[in-house]
């Protein structure tokens, strides 16, 4: 599996039961959100508009994908929400190996444009890592099938492991394993954001 085939796979809507683990305090909240993944094809505006925000010629770009959600969790105050979009643009490492740049325009700890590291393993799950100014974040994705990602994340703060989240992802009825019939969103170039 390639990193595009990975994102073709997980096209469409999905239902999120989330646990986060926030070590430092020893104790774990639970949330739900929902997902939408669209994968982009290598010219779409959205990849090419990204890796131009990174300096990085688009013609090497494989492609990307536009990813929506919102969620709650336990513990949210009152004017808290979980809820946003990003795309982002995947650049294959030069040697033909199985990871690259991950180009994104929001970051998943920190909302900056940023550019990470994806790796599909040997067991043809996605390796997400991004380190930021203050932290860092390693993802791992799998499917048990094709209608259930899983996902774990661990944010690093100063100081050590802050948290660590897993995640039970069901696609929804109204989205098929091909991608054939699924809700698909109208895709924007990213200066219509207003990020």
């Amino acid at each position: 599996m390639n990193v595009m085939d990975f994102f073709r796979l997980s096209a469409g809507q999905w239902s999120s039961q989330r646990t986060t683990h926030h070590l430092p305090f020893r104790r774990a909240e639970l949330g739900s959100s929902s997902i939408s993944v669209e994968a982009l094809e290598a010219e779409h505006p959205s990849v090419v508009e990204i890796c131009q925000l990174h300096d990085v010629d688009p013609a090497l770009a494989v492609g990307g994908a536009y990813v929506t959600w919102h969620g709650a969790m336990d513990w949210d105050k009152d004017d808290e929400n979980h809820e946003g979009s990003t795309v982002f643009a995947l650049v294959p490492d030069a040697d033909g190996s199985s990871g690259g740049q991950l180009l994104r325009e929001r970051g998943y700890a920190e909302i900056v444009p940023v550019i990470g590291r994806y790796e599909i393993d040997s067991e043809d799950g996605l390796l997400l890592i991004t380190e930021y100014d203050t932290m860092s974040s390693i993802e791992r994705f799998w499917f048990a099938n094709p209608n259930l990602r899983l996902r774990t994340s661990v944010v690093k703060r100063f100081g050590g492991f802050s948290t660590a989240s897993f995640c039970a992802e069901s696609r929804r009825a109204e989205s098929s394993t091909e991608g054939e019939g699924a809700h698909k969103q109208d895709v924007v170039p990213l200066s219509a954001f207003g990020w």
